[in-house]
């Protein structure tokens, strides 16, 4: 593994010419300030230690990526930096000067901004008016003066932003840019972003990586936490890499590739391929006609969608989020109000049945396994005041006797999910709500998948995963394939959907923009399938 740290090898280092270029990287870095100094930091919540004694350095004018598994403490650290948390021990030194950093404020007032993974913006608010929202100098009641100093930021990086423009008419991607712009508006030279192109288009995320160049050679130091391999390679300059809250090593990009990364982040040797066996005798499973569904608001989110889900085939569905997946899953799983169309089982004996108007516990009593994987894995999937084994019980309870619930299985099945996946938890005891987010998503996942259904729905299965855990799943997922499982799965990387869908469903504004083969499928043609329609399904 590439374990140094500072310089200095610690033991099994394969490549000794890697580890002497790094060596020479290292010596250039030491010789020049860094705008940004984390030394000895720990973070803790109460028994559990999310940071040990981490120190990190951060240039100006780089690209420092940030890699590690679920639970190594990798938004615990930028946290800390960016005012939400303060650390028990260490120092953070900006600029060469030791500071406290006790509130977002405080971090703002020394150059640091944070760009979320969920946005921080108010939907019926303009794009300035969100910019300038908390500021105590004029421009929060001078729009006009805030409009100029807006326009002269989007011009001098390259974004592109219509200041009177409402949030809740943005797309994600013109979320995402507002909030950039008003770290930069509020005179951030210190950007941190946590999982930048979570829902974009491979276009947008094109587009995003222009815009942080130009950020970059403006003298800007940015931090992105990501999990996406390839984009770490391609735009940063070097990746930092930390290991159960502990800073193992930082690589230079240049020097790297995926699997000497994965091999450092993850602490052994992980095989980066994705299995996609060809589909055996497939038969049509769930047959989609004619779906159109409106969601509680009354908004048109699907129109007139049609396709078949296969036994013993993954039909992979990509679309911006928002775009009607959610609806579909849910209508499929009958937890949506369809307001026409049907959706049809079909049984091993050919006999058709319709789910249109079943709620999942009639779906259930018709003999129909289906599993869920919702995207709001705690509203929706689990309970977070109750422990894993609970939750897992939640899928058996009714097999209970009597007025009693059978707890052995549930406990059972919590303490074999645990070791399967590697969920990092004190105990199957412990209230699910306590988990960081990966580790809740490979609860969830692991339930549904344990219940040997006929159907497995899955939204974003390996959302917040680190490498290591979504390859784990993707391998369960194909396991399924092979037992004859019809599979619908979303997901938003579309490197993966090439490599793990059968056929890939693309839907743009609540509408089927193509299907189109996973095998031999070009990731720029599906990006522009994501796009080409636009609006919402009624327009």
């Amino acid at each position: 593994m590439y374990q140094f740290l500072r310089g200095i090898p610690v033991e099994n280092i394969r490549n000794r010419e890697f580890a002497k270029t790094r060596g020479k990287r290292r010596k250039e870095l030491d010789n020049k300030t860094p705008i940004l100094q984390l030394k000895h930091i720990t973070k803790r919540f109460g028994n559990i230690t999310a940071n040990e004694d981490v120190s990190m350095d951060v240039y100006q004018g780089e690209i420092l990526a940030l890699l590690g598994e679920n639970g190594s403490g990798k938004t615990t650290l930028m946290n800390a930096i960016a005012g939400i948390y303060y650390p028990e021990e260490g120092e953070i030194f900006v600029r060469g000067r030791e500071v406290s950093i006790n509130s977002p404020r405080d971090a703002f007032e020394l150059g640091i901004g944070m760009i979320h993974q969920h946005f921080k913006l108010i939907d019926v608010l303009t794009a300035s008016e969100n910019i300038v929202l908390g500021l105590k100098d004029n421009h929060k009641y001078d729009l006009k003066a805030a409009n100029d100093k807006i326009n002269e930021i989007c011009e001098k990086y390259g974004f592109d932003v219509d200041p009177n423009q409402k949030i809740y008419n943005m797309s994600v991607s013109q979320k995402q840019t507002v909030e950039i712009v008003k770290v930069l508006f509020r005179g951030a030279d210190i950007l941190i972003l946590d999982e930048p192109t979570a829902v974009l288009t491979p276009q947008e995320t094109d587009k995003l990586f222009q815009v942080l160049r130009n950020m970059k050679e403006d003298g800007k130091s940015i931090i992105i936490i990501t999990h996406k391999l390839n984009e770490v390679l391609e735009i940063s300059d070097r990746v930092a890499i930390l290991r159960k809250g502990k800073y193992i090593c930082d690589i230079t990009t240049a020097e790297a590739d995926a699997q000497q990364l994965t091999d450092a982040m993850v602490g052994h040797a992980v095989a980066l391929n994705i299995n996609r066996p060809a589909p055996r005798d497939p038969k049509d499973k769930i047959r989609v006609q004619g779906l159109t569904v409106r969601n509680s608001d009354g908004v048109l989110k699907l129109k007139d969608i049609s396709f078949t889900a296969r036994t013993g085939e993954i039909i992979g569905i990509a679309g911006i989020s928002g775009n009607g997946q959610k609806e579909l899953l849910e209508a499929i799983a009958g937890l949506q109000k369809v307001e026409s169309g049907s959706i049809t089982f079909i049984d091993e004996n050919g006999t058709e049945k319709e789910l249109v108007g079943m709620d999942p516990k009639k779906i259930t009593d018709m003999g129909i396994t289906l599993s869920f994987v919702p995207e709001d894995r705690l509203g929706m999937g689990l309970v977070g005041n109750m422990n894993l084994a609970e939750n897992m019980m939640l899928r058996s309870f009714r097999h209970g006797r009597g007025l009693f619930t059978d707890r052995k299985e549930p406990y059972t099945l919590a303490e074999h999910v645990v070791k399967e996946l590697e969920v990092n938890t004190p105990s199957i005891r412990t209230a699910v709500r306590k988990l960081s987010g990966g580790n809740v998503q490979k609860v969830l996942v692991g339930r549904e998948i344990s219940s040997a259904p006929t159907v497995l729905l899955t939204a974003y299965a390996v959302r917040g995963l680190d490498i290591n855990s979504s390859y784990t799943i993707y391998d369960l997922i194909n396991k399924q394939k092979e037992e004859g499982v019809a599979v619908i799965y979303v997901g938003e990387d579309l490197d993966v959907l090439l490599e793990l869908a059968d056929r890939i469903l693309v839907l743009c504004g609540g509408k089927v923009s193509g299907i189109v083969p996973g095998r031999g499928a070009s990731k720029r043609d599906v990006g522009m399938m994501m796009t080409k329609l636009g609006g919402r399904a009624d327009e």
